[in-house]
């Protein structure tokens, strides 16, 4: 049962429950860091590595925390989670560092973060909390990559840095479209986005 659970709190939000999509979290960082596939992996990765994190630490000290300070020390967690992610970043992959600039640093004002830990990791054990903050990870980095995807594909002619339009086309007259690489280009793929996961999943549509 508990496994089936697990199961539940780590595939919903890739879907019926994505912080993105649904219940419409994280939308700022979408717009700035999708115009190429390898800073979008590298900010999701970091937003589900503090998100999973965060929600182990904040779970565990739950029965400690008094209520009235329980959000300092969320923001204490996370901001400390940030900080490692943020220089090892520097560290291992300044070059992607320099791209995501202010934007790692940010993570730590993302509605996806504060709102599993006030919803979830606040009232569960440990290790489900670990687990929902895996799942609201990638149901943000899935969003964060197909934009990515669409917008460095048709923005650059490339994927993950690699020139996949052969150079024929563009001899031929084809050029690549520069209103994909502009953060209006993101909003108007979100709510493609949006549109067809409800036209899908009819529960998903507000009465």
């Amino acid at each position: 049962m508990a496994q089936v659970k697990n199961s539940k709190l780590l595939a919903n939000p890739l879907n019926l429950q994505n912080p993105v999509t649904v219940q419409v979290l994280g939308i700022c960082s979408a717009l700035a860091v999708t115009v190429q596939m390898k800073p979008a992996f590298v900010m999701g990765l970091s937003v589900t590595i503090v998100t999973a994190f965060s929600s182990l630490i904040i779970s565990a000290l739950r029965n400690t925390i008094p209520n009235r300070i329980r959000i300092i020390v969320q923001l204490v967690v996370v901001a400390a989670l940030v900080i490692i992610v943020d220089q090892l970043l520097k560290a291992f992959l300044y070059d992607v560092s320099k791209q995501l600039s202010v934007f790692v640093g940010l993570i730590i004002t993302n509605c996806i973060l504060m709102g599993r830990l006030e919803a979830f990791a606040m009232g569960n054990k440990p290790f489900p909390s670990f687990i929902d903050g895996i799942g609201n990870g990638l149901g943000y980095s899935i969003i964060l990559l197909s934009i990515a995807f669409v917008r460095e594909l048709l923005g650059s002619g490339s994927i993950w840095g690699f020139k996949i339009i052969p150079p024929v086309f563009y001899q031929l007259g084809y050029e690549n479209n520069g209103l994909m690489i502009l953060p209006p280009m993101a909003v108007i793929l979100i709510g493609i986005i949006i549109w067809i996961q409800r036209s899908w999943k009819k529960e998903l549509i507000e009465k």
